[in-house]
This record gives C-alpha cells, sequence and structure tokens, in this order.
C-alpha cells in the first residue's frame, strides 16, 4: 500500500506541476528570477537604484510582467490556452536585458536553486521559448523534491505512515510541483530527520554517517531552522553508550558552520522589503535583524507573550494552509476537504509504528518539533516583521511540513489499529483527488479571486462542498 501511496504523491506532483499556471505559487516569480541567475553562472545578486537581484533576459522577465502578472486587480480571473499560446511565442519581441528586482530571495542559497536552474539550462538547450524552459524548471525540481522524498521514506526505520501523511498534504505536492525552492526544503527536511533515526536506532556505518554529513550542511544552507530536526536522533531507546550522538552534533555543527559561511561570503546582508500588515492592512517596511533582536532582547517576556498570541490567532490560518491552499493562498478547498485531511492524518497515527518507543523518547521528539516551530516563528519576527511590532507577520503553515512527520510519528503508538490502513490510504488518495480537481476547476474553468482570509459564502452547503471561489 505504501508503495502506492507514494506513486500517487508523484502523480499529484506532476499534475500541478503542469496544470499550474506560471508563477501561481507563492513566490515563484522571484524563485525564477534566482534560478535564472544560477542559470546563467552565477550566485551572487547585486544592488541598482535600491533594488536588489540581477540583470536578466527582459524576455524572461516579461513572461511574468506581461503575460502572468501576479500584481493584479481583485477581480474574477480565469486562465485559457491563448494565453499560453501567446506567450509561447513572445520571446522575439522582446530582446536585451533588464534589471529584476528579488529581495525576498536574494540571500538564499544556490544549491537550493540547482534543480530549477538545470531544467532552465535544459530548456534553453533543447530550444524551448521562455515558457517552455520554465515548465521544464518545474519539471526538473519537482523531480529533485521526490527523489528527496523517496530517499528519506526508504531511510526511515520506523513509522513510514507519519511521513506519508505529510507528503500527501495537497500543499506539499502543490509546493513540490512548482518552481520554488519548498521542494527541496521538505525533501532535505525529511531526509535529515530520516537519516538522523536511522543512526540513531540501527547504527552509523560509513555510508550512513557520509550521508548525513552531506545532507545537515544542505539542510542548512535550506534554510537553518530546520537543523534542529537532526537532534531527533539524540535521545536514543535503551541509554547505549556509543558515537552516535557525536555523529549527530557534529553534522549540525557542521551545517551551522556552512549556514555561517554562506552568510559571510554573501554578504550576509538583509533586504528589506514593504509589506502589508496582517493587523491594520497598512503597508509598512520590515525591520533590520539588528533592531528587532533588540526589541526582542530587551523584554523577552513581552516577546513570549507576542509569540504565543501571534500562535493562538494564526492557527486555524496554518491548518488550512499545511492541508491545502493554492496559488498565493487565494483558493480553498471545500471545507470538507479539511476534515477529510484531519481524518488522514488520525488514520496514519492509527496505523501504529510497529516499535515500542517510550514516553520520554516521544517526548523529546516533541521539544525538537516544538523547538523548530519557535525558530520558525522568531525567523519571521525578526526579519518579516515591522519594527516593535505586537504580532508576528509572514508566517505560512507549509513552513511547518518538514516538522510534521516528526510530530506524528512522535503520537504514533506501538500497535496499530485494524481497518486504520484502509481508511488512511482511501482518505488520502480522495484528498488528492478533490484537490486536483479544485486547481484545475479554480484556474482554468471557474476563475478565482486574489484575495487573503476566508472569503464570504452564502450557503454552507456550497463552503462544504465546492471550492473557495465558486462559494
Amino acid at each position: 500500500m505504501q508503495q502506492w501511496l507514494l506513486a500517487a504523491i508523484c502523480l499529484a506532483t506532476l499534475f500541478f506541476a503542469l496544470v499550474t499556471p506560471p508563477f501561481q505559487a507563492p513566490d515563484e516569480n522571484q524563485h525564477y528570477m534566482k534560478a535564472l541567475l544560477l542559470a546563467d553562472g552565477r550566485v551572487f545578486t547585486r544592488t541598482q537604484a535600491g533594488m536588489i537581484g540581477a540583470e536578466l533576459p527582459r524576455s524572461a522577465l516579461d513572461l511574468h510582467a506581461a503575460d502572468f502578472p501576479t500584481d493584479v486587480p481583485p477581480k474574477l480571473r480565469q486562465f485559457d490556452r491563448a494565453m499560453l499560446e501567446k506567450a509561447w511565442s513572445a520571446d522575439a519581441a522582446r530582446p536585451g536585458k533588464s534589471f529584476a528586482d528579488f529581495p525576498n530571495v536574494a540571500s538564499y542559497a544556490p544549491t537550493l536553486y540547482a534543480p530549477g536552474a538545470a531544467g532552465l539550462m535544459l530548456g534553453d538547450a533543447a530550444g524551448l521559448p521562455r515558457l517552455g524552459s520554465f515548465y521544464a524548471g518545474r519539471m526538473v525540481n519537482a523531480l529533485a523534491g521526490l527523489m528527496l522524498l523517496g530517499a528519506a521514506f526508504a531511510l526511515l526505520p520506523f513509522g513510514r505512515n507519519a511521513m506519508l501523511a505529510a507528503a500527501l498534504l495537497p500543499t506539499f505536492c502543490y509546493q513540490t510541483g512548482s518552481l520554488s525552492p519548498d521542494a527541496i526544503i521538505n525533501g532535505l527536511g525529511f531526509l535529515g530527520f530520516a537519516l538522523a533515526l536511522r543512526i540513531a536506532f540501527m547504527g552509523a556505518t560509513p555510508a550512513r554517517s557520509a550521508a548525513l554529513l552531506v545532507t545537515a550542511p544542505l539542510l542548512a544552507l535550506a534554510k537553518g531552522v530546520y537543523l534542529p530536526l537532526i537532534a531527533a536522533g539524540l535521545d536514543r531507546p535503551e541509554g547505549r553508550k556509543d558515537l552516535r550522538p557525536w555523529l549527530l552534533l557534529g553534522a549540525m555543527i557542521a551545517g551551522a558552520a556552512a549556514f555561517v559561511a554562506w552568510m559571510k561570503m554573501s554578504g550576509g546582508s538583509q533586504a528589506l522589503y514593504h509589506i502589508a500588515s496582517r493587523k491594520t492592512g497598512e503597508n509598512v517596511m520590515t525591520a533590520p535583524l539588528a533592531a528587532q533582536l533588540g526589541v526582542i532582547l530587551a523584554d523577552p517576556v513581552a516577546y513570549v507573550r507576542i509569540l504565543c498570541s501571534s500562535v493562538v490567532e494564526r492557527a486555524p490560518v496554518y491548518a488550512l494552509q499545511i492541508a491545502g491552499r493554492f496559488g498565493w493562498n487565494a483558493i480553498l478547498l471545500p471545507l470538507a476537504a479539511y476534515a477529510l485531511a484531519a481524518l488522514m492524518i488520525g488514520a496514519a497515527i492509527l496505523t501504529g509504528s510497529g516499535l515500542r518507543i517510550g514516553i520520554g523518547q516521544r517526548l523529546w521528539w516533541l521539544t525538537v518539533a516544538a523547538g523548530s516551530a519557535l525558530l520558525i516563528e522568531t525567523a519571521m519576527y525578526l526579519t518579516g516583521t515591522p519594527l516593535g511590532a505586537d504580532y508576528i507577520q509572514g508566517t505560512q503553515g507549509r513552513y511547518f511540513l518538514p516538522i510534521l512527520p516528526l510530530v506524528l510519528l512522535a503520537l504514533t503508538p506501538e500497535r496499530g489499529l485494524r481497518g486504520s490502513h484502509a481508511i488512511f490510504a482511501g482518505a488520502a488518495l480522495l484528498l488528492l483527488l478533490i484537490a486536483m480537481a479544485t486547481v484545475f476547476d479554480s484556474f482554468w474553468v471557474h476563475g478565482f479571486i486574489t484575495s487573503d482570509g476566508m472569503p464570504p459564502f452564502d450557503r454552507w452547503s456550497d463552503a462544504l462542498l465546492l471550492p473557495s471561489p465558486r462559494w
């Protein structure tokens, strides 16, 4: 059954990669520019006229700016075949280069964009227009993410349904099927966690040790907040004394060193940018990291209150985004599908791990997960929130996907409940089918409106059974 569910993840991911219109994943336009920079053989961005980015081909930039813009008014928007045909033949009329501004991702490590850049290069080598190369980049990026998932699944020594449940969520497949580095971030998060548990519970062979020492720096370069996932292997059963804890700690140190080295090489500069405050709706500037850190250190207790209130307030939003919210967080599944996602996750937990795990081990896993979540929220307060704000801005539910398997595994009992495997598989497959139908209908049939928050609806029957653009 697990192999069939893995196949379903692959098919859904490739479906989203092909069916989702260009730049309809969060920040995909900026990720595209960063991948273009790497495909051109360059790594570092520069500053020009207050913008942070690089000079790139105008034909590529206009694919976003002219053919598939994302900064659009809040009115019904529907994609069609004619838009693709127009973009396919538009390159010749767009010679030269222009400076591209992509401050949000300027400091991201090039390792995150290597698969997408390789796809763009393959598309160019095949003589495809910019639109064709864009989709080639998406496909290679998706395949890289799926390969990392497959490796993590094979290495995880027990409780594989916990990892499958996270990967079967439509958000995981949707993000993996885009040019977003989420495909690599999630895959590396799963792989680091799986390697740590395999070494902790099955021993450290030379191959496993080498794989961990390579994965940890890549994970840190992806997002340093996920590096603590490797600590999941530190608290082992039976208290065996050997070199495994030192190997795991050494891998984490190597990861931290790689992160610091990249920040040093890239200049370590933080790009400030304007955001719409989720409290007031006003256009505000993010805070300089050092100044925001000073706010936290001046009154840590106040920051704890901000953290707790923000998490409580945003928890329902996180839950919806973790399960499935498409486009730029504009399209919701039918509300009943979120209950189906909860059923799928619950059934995955009840399938059992097949291994007796002590309460201390489970509490340690939950502590590691909570620590990683705390780092995510704090990182967003430091870099994505106005100075001194009494809330945290910019955190999205998808950021917690790499942590989810560890949480589910901590909750999984040793023995499974009869019938839970069938419920898990059935709910997962139905959820993916609903998500695929939602994406196709919302982008290509009915259309959608880009807006944040919960769209209004007149009838509960519509909200429960139809995707949000049809409410």
